[in-house]
């Protein structure tokens, strides 16, 4: 009977939430809800790609705008032009590193929270010293080798070549020039130092300097810098990159240098085999002025179409836009309208470009809305004096007799030894206006040291009077009248009692 209940009793609690599931009635709004809910997450989705498409993409270097921003580093020795092109990635640790070896010099470079190609290239201060002057063209050029590697590569050997070809690169006792497979290797010839070359990239890729009837050099050397442990880097110009020897690689110029090399594990260890780039350089801002003034290879050539670069939004109607292929004209209808765009200084009005490093570096001066408040004053808000209030002034009245209120008292006797002790009568004070006051000027006073009345002294006047007092001190007594003999001497009086 027990196990009849307790089986009855299970199956009824089983049909009580199944009764009341089906009794309940159907939520004909969850439907909606979850339409809804999509309807906003594809709203939400389709304002993403929008926004998206609002930011221009990465517009690449052309070949002639890259043989213009590389050419004053393309004739840098292999080693070293490894660490520079990483090292243009780190725009802000160059600029770190330069103030640092202005005031410190090479000490503790080592120690430096800095990249590796960082610290490689503050070995050598002249090439530091130009990359922390050019931060724009620094951060172009990091920018290109971050999108552009392989064309990057490309670039600086298509500028050898035009070197090599008038005849400008030389084997001498600074470096060796090897040409190999139509590629062109230039490496140090000295095993213990290193020079960086001097020269003027409108004339090295064209023509050969030509002076007095001769032929010049079109490329000059400077002080060697010594070849240090930090050059653990090379060129593969075949596969167009960067790549880390470790000093173990099998060209001339590492061997040659082998043996005067003092490794530590600062630039030698496995965790700078790979080379390390900064990709976050291509949100820096670049100022388009200063970098349209590398133009010594191909004179026609601006980098106006890179200023997309910097992540500045359409301006132009949404409606107008096209995708694929036509962005090209896209871009150049957004530059148009930013350079014709109207302003206080007249239509299609560019700003002159600004050579100052510490602006460019801080403020984009090619932002046409800088023209707004180009010639204006800042308006002040006009400060509207504050009245004082009405001052109180208390004068005494005159003193009159009241004779019902005052009250005679018997004089007191005083001792001889104390002084007789002046009583006043009480003083009434009345309030006037401000009217009948006139407040007179008084002249400002400093610290009263020898009283109140030192503030009338006029250090002129005291000049004056001093100046009389010594002319008159100098000036000679007049002579004093003589008595004449027949005349009594009258300024003598006798004295009483004593005969003339």
């Amino acid at each position: 009977m027990r196990k009849i209940l307790a089986v009855t009793l299970a199956l009824s609690l089983m049909y009580i939430p199944l009764s009341a599931y089906a009794a309940s009635p159907v939520n004909v709004n969850a439907p909606k809800a979850v339409t809804s809910w999509q309807d906003q997450q594809d709203q939400q989705y389709q304002q993403d790609q929008q926004d998206q498409d609002d930011y221009a993409p990465y517009v690449p270097y052309s070949p002639e705008q890259l043989d213009n921003l590389l050419a004053p580093i393309a004739l840098y020795p292999d080693p070293l032009l490894a660490q520079v092109l990483p090292a243009a990635t780190f725009v802000d640790q160059i600029d770190d590193a330069d103030r640092w070896v202005r005031a410190n010099g090479q000490e503790d470079i080592d120690d430096q929270p800095w990249d590796i190609s960082v610290k490689a290239v503050a070995h050598y201060p002249e090439v530091l010293d130009m990359m922390d002057e050019r931060l724009d063209w620094t951060t172009a050029v990091g920018q290109a080798y971050v999108n552009q590697s392989t064309d990057v590569m490309e670039s600086i050997q298509r500028l050898r070549s035009m070197a090599y070809s008038q005849g400008n690169l030389v084997s001498n006792s600074q470096w060796q020039i090897v040409d190999r497979d139509d590629i062109i290797q230039i490496w140090p010839a000295n095993p213990q130092y290193i020079y960086v070359p001097t020269y003027d990239p409108t004339i090295v890729y064209y023509r050969r300097p030509y002076l007095g009837g001769f032929f010049g050099a079109a490329i000059s050397f400077g002080v060697g810098f010594t070849i240090g442990v930090w050059l653990n880097r090379d060129t593969d110009w075949q596969r167009h990159r960067v790549y880390y020897t470790g000093w173990r690689g099998d060209n001339d110029w590492q061997r040659r240098s082998r043996p005067y090399i003092r490794e530590n594990n600062v630039y030698i260890n496995n965790r700078v085999t790979n080379i390390t780039v900064n990709r976050t350089v291509i949100n820096r801002t670049v100022n388009i002025n200063n970098v349209n003034n590398y133009t010594s290879v191909h004179r026609d050539v601006n980098f106006d179409n890179t200023a997309r670069n910097r992540n500045v939004p359409y301006q132009n109607n949404r409606g107008n836009q096209n995708t694929g292929n036509d962005r090209n004209q896209n871009r150049q209808t957004y530059q148009s309208n930013q350079n014709n765009r109207p302003n206080i200084t007249g239509p299609g009005y560019r700003a002159t470009p600004v050579d100052n490093r510490v602006i460019n570096r801080n403020i984009d001066t090619s932002n046409p809305r800088l023209n707004q408040f180009r010639g204006r004053q800042t308006p002040q808000q006009q400060v509207i004096p504050q009245q004082a209030p009405p001052r109180e002034v208390r004068i005494p009245e005159q003193q009159q007799p009241n004779r019902q209120t005052e009250q005679v008292t018997p004089p007191q006797p005083v001792r001889p030894s104390q002084q007789p002790v002046r009583t006043t009568p009480p003083q009434t004070f009345r309030q006037v206006t401000p009217q009948q006051v006139q407040p007179m000027p008084t002249p400002p006073q400093g610290p009263h040291a020898f009283g109140r009345t030192e503030g009338n002294f006029t250090p002129r006047a005291a000049s004056q009077r001093g100046e009389q007092s010594r002319q008159q001190m100098n000036r000679p007594a007049p002579p004093r009248p003589e008595p004449s003999r027949g005349q009594p001497n009258k300024s003598k009086p006798n004295r009483p009692g004593k005969p003339q």
